[in-house]
């Protein structure tokens, strides 16, 4: 059982901002000397704190030993980066080697199927952090965060399970790519974020691996229409990339679509060729066009306001300096109150 590896990048696990605020459910104390000693574990446990949960203190006379290491697993699933992680986890491997990544499981799926599901997250993320090669942790993990977002509100805590839930799926494949699921779910996560050619190449292998008929059939649909969405973004890369005669050929005949010229990005990246090729009215009205499909688009204001500055157009510049400023105040009044919901504090 390895232990020295985890699946949470402290630079990226922004799903823990929404966890640690369970920790408030513990209070922290020590094990005595007597204790320390007689159970062998001095070496690394001397002057470490254990949590406790607050709840227990009415009910419990004696705390055990898997209801202490119940409680450090569920500590180090909120918050990996906690300061005795890895002591918490040598206790756990101490004295539970094999079975308690099976137990941590088994409560995150109740948590589950209870809609719990940031709660059960850390119950999976803890079994990661014991056994990161424990496919049915890493699998669970993915889907619990896929129904925190699907379920969750307030576009930041969608976002940010959203992008954790592709990761995850895309840990599960890379370790374990014959396993079908994995990529069915993680070619939905590609395009409910409008990565539309990896979807399709996901889909793909689902389809190599899987003996399901009904899921087949789900997904070969799914595939057949993803043809014109998959273009658009080739064309959309197309532009990114510096090929801008390309990217609009592409995307230009998409314009009168009524299937697809309701997505603001298509108009974003053809003004941003137009743009790139100097053609400044072009590339206004596609930004303009944007901000009809999605008022709140700052990135396609700035765009606009850079235009004006460039043009010597003050009035219409200052009016767009105004509104980008009113969207990012918004945006930072709507993450407080998030964080507000949550619990988290913030420094």
């Amino acid at each position: 059982m390895t232990t020295n590896t985890t699946t949470t990048d402290k630079n990226t696990d922004k799903v823990k901002d929404y966890l640690v605020g369970k920790l408030d459910e513990f209070f922290f104390d020590g094990l005595s000397d007597e204790y320390l000693q007689k159970a062998h574990i001095a070496d690394f446990m001397h002057g470490v704190p254990i949590p406790l949960r607050k709840s227990d203190i009415v009910k419990v006379q004696e705390f055990s030993t898997v209801r202490i290491a119940d409680a450090m697993a569920f500590v180090i699933g909120c918050d990996p980066d906690f300061r005795y992680a890895r002591q918490y986890k040598q206790y756990i491997n101490r004295f539970f080697p094999d079975q308690f990544p099976k137990l941590l499981v088994q409560q995150g799926a109740e948590k589950a199927q209870a809609e719990d599901y940031e709660t059960a997250c850390v119950y999976f993320r803890s079994a990661l952090q014991i056994d990161p090669d424990f496919m049915d942790a890493q699998y669970c993990y993915a889907r619990a965060l896929h129904d925190a977002y699907e379920k969750g509100s307030g576009e930041e805590y969608v976002g940010t399970f959203k992008a954790a839930s592709m990761r995850a799926f895309e840990t599960l494949v890379g370790k374990w790519p014959e396993f079908d699921e994995g990529y069915y779910y993680l070619g939905y996560a590609y395009l409910n974020l409008g990565l539309y050619q990896k979807a399709e190449l996901t889909f793909r292998r689902f389809l190599e691996l899987t003996k399901k008929d009904a899921a087949r059939t789900e997904v070969e649909g799914l595939c057949e229409k993803l043809m014109d969405p998959c273009r658009i973004e080739e064309g959309c890369n197309a532009i990114v990339s510096g090929r801008l005669e390309s990217g609009i050929e592409i995307l230009e005949s998409y314009k009168d679509d009524d299937r697809f010229n309701q997505w603001w990005p298509l108009w974003y990246y053809l003004g941003a060729a137009y743009r790139a090729l100097g053609l400044g009215p072009e590339a206004l009205d596609c930004y303009r066009r944007v901000l009809q499909l999605s008022p709140s688009n700052s990135e396609a204001m700035k765009q606009m306001l850079e235009i004006y500055e460039a043009d010597g157009l003050e009035a219409e510049a200052e009016k767009y300096r105004k509104k980008i400023a009113i969207v990012e105040r918004n945006r930072e009044l709507d993450r407080e109150q998030k964080r507000e919901e949550q619990g988290i504090k913030v420094n």
